[in-house]
């Protein structure tokens, strides 16, 4: 046994005399101090210590007052486009709250949804040595192991928000490698069955899904979701692709275009599906364009942002789905921190768990304005 091993011992026993009968109970006396006098005197100090208080001193040193993560560098990802874009503007929002609360030097990288802009932008983010990367998973594993695999043999922490890629996540969750955002296929599960509950279309009845490309496999998990979701409840799925340059730019003709052709080539679907936040805000202004009225379809999609808010509250769009996207900004920049500054392991946050329609909405639109929810 090591030296220094210490046993606890057990305390020793002190033989006590037994009680006899005239010392197991105190015998009666009168009082000195009626009771009457004592509570009087306990109310009186209790009074003087309320309203007259001790002042005490209390010294805190200056080193505590210090953000913790002074010093540490940071390239952060917001996803989108830094104007014109509600839901990463709501996700920048978080990760500048981060950077106020927590001392941290971010810089931001804007990608416009652009999967290879992403990659490059990561390659780039590289070379500036920072301590650690908080990218979004649009590119998918086959772009990023390899780039991922270097920034960790660098020494650089990567953790990731918005699309998770599992495979790599789970092979440097000890290096700080954690993911903020939503479970994708179970969000459009989530969606495709808030549909269903809240619609009951007929069995047969078609639906348009406005969605990811195939070939950016993570970003297509909730595509995939939406799809699995309503085919189960025997409904009939039309799929129309949505391409990067509609998604960085949702209130364009372009956009408009997207929603005209889908409507005019499935003329029998009246459910939409989108499967893009900034596409499911802008659906509102599109369709009164195209001249149909509130109601004429049903729209169902993704993320809380003023747009979607005013969509719901005008009968444009029927629910969504919150993934909170404030937290995809501001808890990958914790734990950046907390795993540059004590080694902690990366952390798996879920934000998407929640759907909002016109019986909640009320609850979070003011935050929705300040660009928190």
């Amino acid at each position: 046994m090591p030296e220094d091993t210490v046993i606890a011992q057990p305390a020793p026993i002190v033989s006590q005399p037994a009680p006899t009968a005239s010392s197991s109970f105190p015998k009666k006396t009168k009082s000195k101090l009626p009771l009457l006098i004592l509570f009087f005197l306990i109310v009186v100090g209790v009074g003087a210590y309320v309203f007259f208080p001790v002042k005490t001193k209390i010294t805190v040193n200056s080193k505590e007052q210090t953000k913790f993560c002074q010093g540490v560098k940071i390239v952060f990802f917001p996803g989108g486009v830094q104007t014109n874009d509600s839901f990463a503007s709501i996700v920048y929002n978080g990760a500048k709250a981060a950077e106020t609360a927590l001392g941290v030097n971010v810089q931001y990288e804007w990608s416009g949804w652009d999967s290879n802009k992403m990659v490059e932008q990561f390659q780039d983010a590289m070379s500036t040595s920072p301590d650690a990367i908080a990218m979004m998973g649009h590119p998918g594993a086959d772009a990023l192991s390899s780039l991922i695999d270097e920034a960790e043999r660098k020494g650089i922490i990567v953790t990731m928000q918005n699309v998770d890629i599992p495979t790599i996540r789970e092979k440097y969750t000890n290096n700080g490698f954690g993911y903020v955002g939503q479970d994708l296929h179970a969000s459009g599960l989530l969606v495709s069955n808030g549909v269903i509950r809240k619609y009951q279309p007929k069995e047969g009845a078609e639906v348009i899904v406005l969605g990811n490309v195939k070939t950016d496999p993570a970003r297509y998990e909730r595509t995939q979701g939406l799809i699995d979701g309503l085919t189960v409840g025997k409904l009939v799925v039309h799929e129309v692709t949505l391409n990067a340059g509609v998604l960085s730019d949702s209130k364009s003709a372009v956009a408009q275009k997207v929603f005209s052709d889908a409507i005019s080539q499935y003329p029998n679907a009246k459910i939409i599906v989108v499967d893009s936040g900034t596409m499911t805000g802008a659906a509102p202004m599109h369709l009164k364009a195209l001249g149909k009225k509130p109601g004429d379809y049903v729209i169902a999609g993704f993320d809380l942002s003023p747009e979607t808010v005013d969509g719901i509250k005008n009968g444009y769009i029927g629910l969504i789905e919150d993934q909170q996207p404030y937290l995809q900004g501001f808890l990958p920049i914790l734990q950046a921190c907390l795993s540059k500054k004590y080694g902690f392991a990366g952390l798996y946050v879920n934000t998407g768990v929640g759907l909002i329609d016109s019986s909640n909405v009320d609850l979070v639109a003011g935050l929705a304005k300040q660009g928190i929810r």
